[in-house]
């Protein structure tokens, strides 16, 4: 498990008031990932792009760290952010200071 530091403080609420609904939502996601036949960089990269595009940038911390773990670059990370410009705009730029201070705390 990461850090409790990375997880957002939404996350750490779901975790602490809600945990058979944790437990469920982390057996689902495992499921997921064990089906995917992505490598687990790829599908690091992919989900920040997905996270960015959604705007989801509380997840972007924790997520960061994942990706660096499976190998990913700096610079990878950033292009991984940026991949959804042309499709959904300029939204994912907000994701990049929440992605840039997580890089920085490496």
């Amino acid at each position: 498990m990461e850090p409790a530091s990375l997880v957002s403080s939404a996350f750490a609420l779901f975790e602490k008031e809600a945990p058979a609904h944790r437990k469920a939502w982390l057996e689902a996601v495992q499921g997921l990932e064990a089906a995917s036949r992505l490598d687990p960089k790829t599908e690091a990269l992919a989900y920040l792009a997905v996270l960015a595009a959604a705007r989801l940038d509380s997840g972007l911390p924790f997520h960061v760290k994942q990706a660096q773990h499976a190998g990913a670059t700096r610079e990878e990370i950033i292009s991984a952010v940026l991949v959804g410009l042309p499709a959904v705009g300029n939204g994912v730029i907000s994701a990049l200071p929440a992605v840039i201070a997580s890089l920085e705390e490496s």
